[in-house]
């Protein structure tokens, strides 16, 4: 496709440098694209990036302008569209891009499939197809409904930077911050709060194992007056949002127990990252954490609380050491950057209906 030392590589998305998956991972493979040589510019419709073109972004009124495309994308040796050609959210803005972008060398990389949510689901001809494109997929499952629709396309996996241990000032401060005791159990729900996210479920755990719940993610998609309801009839103390120079990195030193109750994840970034921070994980039961609980990670039912509350009264290192190490393996940074020379080297490959991860 295209030899990665010194070439210009542009990533396009709705929205990134903010806390959603799609932004958290889109700065994986800028880390990753750096350390093949490559030389990388973001450019999105809000948020923080290289450039903003705001007809990029979700509720843009009017697509971005040929110009403006031209000028951001024409000097790209290749282009990334992350989710911008995925979920049609701005219809408008994909199809101006697919048009600018026919014949040239671009990756398609797909977070949000529409038939994965209502009110796409009888869309056609979406995502766009051109031969000089590759289509990427972050799941096996993903994969296999684009294959299926005729579109190929290959599963590559995200790759996480490693944490060294975090220090215990950071756990200390940020716990502070929060008005959490050195005793107290803090349950993170590190998520946004919409309804597939299961926030009463998150609730019912921290209520179980007697903690203190603490979701730092916004309320989205209408989702506030139940979020309303259900944080006004908890049982336990809630936490919202991260504390005044506090980042994701020191939301997971400050806790004890991580929990993702969703009902559907494109991934679930808090598989991985629980394991590269050390920190046991409760989930409910959607379909990728099947095909990532498959590498042998090892987490706990949030149907069953008791089990987890055994294990904070007495604390087995070795589940936390084996779901680093597996993490570490197959989820880092150079495990995807292997991924990414695979997929964007200029030899044949033959069918693409595959997950990448012979070269990891």
């Amino acid at each position: 496709m295209i030899e990665l030392p010194g070439a210009q590589v542009t990533i396009v998305s709705y929205r990134l440098g903010m806390a959603d998956g799609v932004s958290v991972t889109t700065a994986q493979w800028v880390r990753a694209l750096h350390r093949l040589g490559a030389r990388v510019r973001t450019l999105a419709g809000e948020g923080r990036a290289d450039v903003i073109i705001p007809g990029l972004a979700m509720g843009a009124r009017r697509p971005p302008s040929t110009a403006q495309l031209s000028a951001a994308l024409d000097d790209a040796d290749l282009v990334v569209l992350d989710n911008i050609c995925s979920l049609p959210v701005n219809r408008g803005a994909g199809e101006a891009l697919a048009e600018h972008l026919a014949g040239r060398p671009a990756v398609l990389r797909h977070h949000d499939l529409p038939w994965e949510r209502a009110g796409y689901d009888g869309l056609l001809g979406w995502p766009p197809l051109d031969p000089a494109w590759r289509h990427v997929a972050i799941s096996d499952l993903a994969r296999r409904e684009l294959v299926h629709r005729g579109i190929p396309a290959v599963t590559v996996h995200h790759g996480f930077a490693h944490h060294r241990r975090p220090l215990r000032r950071t756990r200390t401060r940020v716990r502070r911050a929060l008005g959490i005791g050195p005793r107290d159990v803090l349950v993170l729900q590190p998520t946004r709060a919409i309804a597939r996210k299961n926030v009463g479920t998150g609730l019912a755990v921290a209520a179980a194992l007697g903690g203190v719940y603490w979701l730092t993610g916004p309320a989205e998609e209408g989702y506030r007056p139940e979020l309303d309801r259900l944080l006004a009839s908890a049982e336990r103390p809630v936490r919202r949002g991260l504390p005044a120079g506090a980042d994701m990195a020191a939301a997971y030193a400050a806790c004890d127990v991580v929990v993702l109750p969703s009902s559907w994840e494109g991934f679930g970034l808090p598989l991985i990252e629980s394991a590269m921070h050390r920190r046991p994980l409760t989930i409910g039961s959607f379909p990728v954490a099947a095909e990532i609980a498959a590498f042998g990670f090892r987490w706990f039912d949030v149907d069953d609380p008791g089990q987890l509350r055994r294990w904070l009264a007495d604390p087995d290192p070795e589940l936390l050491d084996h779901n680093e190490r597996i993490a570490r393996q197959h989820f880092g940074v150079a495990a995807l950057g292997r991924r990414l020379a695979w997929l964007l080297s200029s030899g044949d490959h033959g069918s693409e209906e595959q997950t990448i991860h012979a070269v990891a």
